[in-house]
């Protein structure tokens, strides 16, 4: 009977253990945050295919959710009425599927957040 060989311990590769602690770090980083994705669209761009348009964001500047943009004009066009729009999806220059109301955008909450998401 021949005697039973230990093998060595499996040894990762430090790229492998790199890569996994990046991966770990970033998830931690970007998973508790306080603030929804939040983009300023024009609430008078609404488009049914499109959603709404997304304007720079010194048109929601002084905006709330509640009062809504003061319509900026730009020369020759009409008014610009921005306002926050949260948590949309965001394709080329259109977001749509979001919320105007901040309390409503989705929770985050993440790896390593404390706290609950009343729903």
């Amino acid at each position: 009977m021949a005697p039973k060989v230990r093998k060595a311990p499996r040894r990762l590769r430090s790229s492998t253990v790199i890569l996994g602690g990046m991966g770990a770090l970033a998830a931690a980083l970007t998973s508790c945050g306080s603030e929804p994705d939040k983009r300023c669209v024009d609430r008078n761009s609404y488009d049914a295919l499109k959603g709404y348009r997304v304007v720079d964001s010194s048109a929601c500047k002084n905006s709330s959710s509640a009062a809504g943009g003061k319509g900026k004009k730009s020369r020759g066009q009409k008014s610009i009425d921005g306002d926050w729009y949260y948590d949309s999806d965001v394709s080329g220059r259109w977001a749509d599927y979001g919320t105007f109301d901040k309390s409503k955008a989705a929770d985050r909450g993440g790896f390593g957040c404390s706290g609950s998401s009343g729903g």
